[in-house]
């Protein structure tokens, strides 16, 4: 997962759909990568844009993503310890 951007979608304006579609790579080791696009992608949109602020909530998701990781299947099986989850400073 590149924090590089694709240049079609620089060319037009931005919509929801473009933010969805970078929401769903999301997993908790792109999570920070794809935060950083999405901020990127948003910036300089008016604060009551569609995008924006789905850009914004998920933002927020993708940091939470990224610290507390994701869980998934039944648990853990004896023995298995959960893997630790990145920092943010």
């Amino acid at each position: 997962m590149a924090e590089a951007e694709q240049p079609e979608r620089l060319r037009r304006p931005v919509t929801v759909d473009d933010v969805r579609q970078l929401m769903g790579s999301s997993t908790p080791h792109f999570a920070l990568q794809i935060r950083t696009r999405i901020r990127r992608l948003i910036d300089g949109l008016p604060e009551d844009d569609p995008a924006r602020r789905l850009g914004e909530q998920e933002i927020a998701r993708l940091e939470r993503l990224a610290v507390d990781g994701e869980f998934r299947g039944e648990g853990l099986q004896d023995g298995q310890r959960p893997l630790p989850s990145v920092q943010l400073n």
